[in-house]
This record gives structure tokens, C-alpha cells and sequence, in this order.
């Protein structure tokens, strides 16, 4: 087990530096800089200040005083807030990020796997197709339609939930951002589970548990959950990823004080340090939870680790 962990963390080394080599050239390509506003300053002012970051110095030469500071954990100070750090501007957005992703996650998990079992247990039915025809709304319909849509049906129109997190008090102001981000997810389990458990239900370990007497909660829960959520554990990884990418849209929808905004005001001032120290913190999270995803995966199935 070991060995194939260890296998996995050095295919996601090379992986991460991709990201943050690609990611540094792609923010230094953008036209202006981090200094650029309406009113231009003095050229000796902005020589001065470029200095100060090393912007004067070769891309190659930022590049590598780049990736020695990421070493030691440093992730540079923001170009435009310069009383804080990029790890700090980080810590403090994140915390809201996790707790809507992981709350995010946490419902389209539960819903997914409950929906898509309940409509392998009765395949081809009307409710079969009503939960498949779900699915496949949820799919088709991105994040940024979705959060206005529930914003004006339940916060403008019927006044069930707060439209905005400032102003909000209690947990009522997690739902519509929750729900905003787990809908495509949960459709995508659901399809995932539907198609794993019909596959897991027809197999002879099944039949047999049948003939013993067992119902069909029993033999649900002891024999065939197990390795139907095979498939839907292998999804988890990408899943986080586009929660965690989608949170962007979100919070910018219903002003959550989270990552997401910090990300959209870093590219709008072009703070390249921000941007880059974001992009980078997401792919090393999304890197790691893929890395968790294969090695339970490896647990669940042996097989897995024999390839």
C-alpha cells in the first residue's frame, strides 16, 4: 500500500510544477501590470517600485527567484494590498471556501448516492426517469444560471432564504450558495450510482444473497453499496476540483468574503502574486485530495494497486 502511495505523490510532484510553471507564464502574458492605474506614475516612481518586486528582472530569472521562495513556503507579498502577504490574504478567504465546499460536497454525496440508488432499485419506472431526467438538467445547467435563478425564486420572491451573505446571520445564508454548488454534482452521482449499482445488482454474489433470505436493505447496505461506490469514489477527485473552481462563480454571486472573490479582485488589479499564490494553493489542494481519492480507491480495491 505504501508503494502504491508513494507512486502517486511522484506523479503529482511533476504534475504541481506544470501547474505553477504554466501558471507564472500565463499571468506574466497578460497585457498591463500590477501597477497600471487610470492615472500612470512617474517613470522614475514605477522603475522604482518594479525594482523593488524584481519586475525589472528577466522573466526567466523571476521565474526561478519565483519557484526558490515557493520552497520556503513563501508564497510573495500582494502588489496591491502591501500590508499583507499572499498567505495571509489566503488564510483569511479560505476558511468560507472550505466550509462551502466541504458543505457543497457533504449534500451531493448524500443526495447523489440516495437518488441514484433508489432508481436502480426501480429501473426503468417513472421514478427512474424522473431522477435520470434531474440528472441530466442538473448537468446541462451551469453554476452561473443556476445561483440567480434560486436567488430570485427564493430569496426575491417567496423570502425564504437571504439573497447575500452580508447581512445574514445563521446557517440560512450557506443554503442557496450550498445548493447552487451541489446540484450539478449531486446529478452526476446520481447518474454514477443508478449506472454501478444496476451493474453491482445483476452479479452472482447478489443472487445468492437473495436466496439466503436477505432483503433487499440488507443486501443493500452489506453487499452492495460497497462496490457500487467504486465508481463514484473515482469521480470524487474531479468533483472536488469543479466545486472548488465553481465556489469562484459562487461567491462572486452571493458575496461571500471566501477565495473566490480574492481571485476575481487579484486579476481585475492584476496583482500577479495573488493570482498565482491562489491558482497554486487550489492545485496543490486539488492535487492532494486526488492523491486521497486513489490510495482509499487502492483500499477499497486491491486490484487497483496491482496495476
Amino acid at each position: 500500500m505504501m508503494r502504491y502511495a508513494l507512486h502517486r505523490l511522484l506523479w503529482a510532484i511533476p504534475t504541481l510544477l506544470l501547474v505553477i510553471v504554466l501558471a507564472f507564464l500565463m499571468v506574466h502574458a497578460a497585457p498591463g501590470g500590477p501597477f497600471d492605474d487610470e492615472r500612470a506614475p512617474h517613470p522614475d516612481v514605477l522603475a522604482t517600485v518594479e525594482a523593488s518586486y524584481h519586475l525589472d528582472e528577466p522573466l526567466p530569472q523571476q521565474l526561478g527567484r519565483y519557484l526558490y521562495g515557493l520552497i520556503q513556503g513563501d508564497l510573495g507579498p500582494s502588489f496591491r494590498y502591501p500590508n499583507y502577504s499572499v498567505s495571509e490574504l489566503i488564510g483569511h478567504g479560505f476558511p468560507a471556501s472550505l466550509k462551502l465546499g466541504a458543505l457543497a460536497m457533504l449534500l451531493a454525496v448524500l443526495v447523489g448516492v440516495s437518488a441514484g440508488t433508489f432508481a436502480a432499485l426501480r429501473q426503468g419506472s417513472l421514478t427512474d426517469r424522473a431522477v435520470m431526467s434531474f440528472a441530466m438538467t442538473g448537468i446541462s445547467i451551469p453554476v452561473f444560471v443556476v445561483a440567480p435563478v434560486l436567488v430570485l425564486l427564493l430569496a426575491v420572491k417567496l423570502h425564504w432564504l437571504p439573497a447575500g451573505w452580508s447581512g445574514s446571520a445563521g446557517a440560512a445564508k450557506y443554503v442557496l450558495p450550498v445548493i447552487t454548488l451541489a446540484l450539478p454534482q449531486i446529478a452526476y452521482i446520481a447518474r454514477l450510482t443508478r449506472a454501478s449499482m444496476i451493474d453491482v445488482l445483476g452479479r452472482d454474489f447478489i443472487r445468492t444473497a437473495r436466496a439466503q433470505g436477505l432483503g433487499t436493505r440488507s443486501i443493500i447496505r452489506v453487499h452492495a453499496l460497497k462496490p457500487a461506490m467504486l465508481p463514484v469514489l473515482s469521480y470524487m477527485g474531479p468533483a472536488i476540483a469543479a466545486i472548488l473552481t465553481g465556489s469562484v462563480v459562487v461567491e462572486q454571486v452571493f458575496g461571500i468574503p471566501g477565495l473566490g472573490a480574492s481571485f476575481v479582485q487579484g486579476a481585475l488589479n492584476r496583482d500577479y502574486t495573488l493570482v498565482l499564490g491562489i491558482v497554486i494553493f487550489y492545485a496543490t489542494l486539488i492535487i492532494a485530495l486526488n492523491l486521497i481519492v486513489d490510495v482509499l480507491y487502492g483500499v477499497i480495491d486491491p486490484r487497483v494497486r496491482q496495476q
